[in-house]
């Protein structure tokens, strides 16, 4: 057990020796996305969710890996993920913690061929994220934040390096390819930023944590397995996720749609 200070005392239910078999998980996951990835579209049976929103035959392989792996890991947690989400909060208010998962996030950025897609997998302890691992499957890119730990990347085969977010003048904001509003334009307009890195996905965490980024603000609604990961990794990096009122960002609530968010390192977020 791994004692984490955030405001109270936690307890991790895994060492950071673990992290590599997760890193395992995330891969094998990507593995079978890439090779989804690199068929012919007829055969990735794309259909419509209740959201409108895309689902692929990668999504479930990739949900299936990821929710088998981490119960042979760990039988006691429970696994929230997006391909498996019908669970009711009658049951999910008494977790102490669970695994959050985006088994395919940017299933959009994936039918597009972009390569800016990711396997997001946290582990929320009460109502924060306390872990986060980021897969970027077609760069073989993993990134990673635990508490008191900091965040981390790792290329290929390499070695975890460490990375910050950080201030910059002018600041860069990073939005969505697929979601952009005119609420996050006037947001950003009134701070006075001008240039915007559209990219895909969990990414724009990424960005924001290598500190290639200073401001990520989404305006509507996202699902919690979108950010849980990206929000262990930004805050570890050293950049700060509210809501965008300033209250705190939470997990596990009633109702799994989030709000909108600010994750930045700008002074007076």
């Amino acid at each position: 057990m791994n004692e984490i200070s955030n405001g109270q005392t936690m307890y991790i239910p895994f060492l950071p020796d673990d992290i590599p078999a997760l890193i395992a998980i995330a891969k094998e996951a990507g593995k079978a996305i890439l090779k989804v990835y690199h068929t012919d579209m007829d055969e990735w049976h794309i259909l419509q969710k209740s959201d409108a929103s895309p689902l692929t035959v990668a999504d479930t392989l990739s949900h299936r890996i990821i929710s088998e792996g981490l119960t042979n890991l760990f039988p006691a947690i429970p696994v929230l993920s997006e391909e498996g989400r019908d669970i009711p909060y009658a049951q999910r208010k008494d977790w102490e913690c669970y695994w959050c998962v985006d088994p395919l996030d940017g299933t959009k950025e994936f039918i597009s061929r972009n390569g800016e897609f990711t396997v997001n997998i946290a582990l929320i302890i009460g109502n924060a994220p306390v872990f986060g691992l980021i897969y970027v499957p077609v760069t073989d890119t993993v990134y990673y934040g635990l508490n008191d730990h900091g965040s981390f990347q790792i290329v290929g085969s390499g070695e975890a390096r460490n990375i910050q977010a950080r201030t910059s003048e002018p600041p860069v904001a990073v939005g969505s390819k697929s979601h952009k509003t005119a609420a996050e334009s006037t947001f950003l307009a009134s701070r006075g930023i001008q240039q915007v890195v559209s990219i895909g996905s969990s990414l724009k965490f990424c960005l924001i944590a290598e500190g290639k980024a200073q401001v990520y603000y989404r305006h509507g609604p996202t699902m919690e397995w979108d950010t849980a990961a990206g929000h262990a990794i930004a805050v570890n990096s050293g950049a700060r996720m509210t809501n965008a009122d300033g209250s705190a960002f939470t997990y596990n609530k009633v109702n799994l749609v989030n709000g909108s968010f600010i994750c930045s390192v700008l002074t007076g977020e």
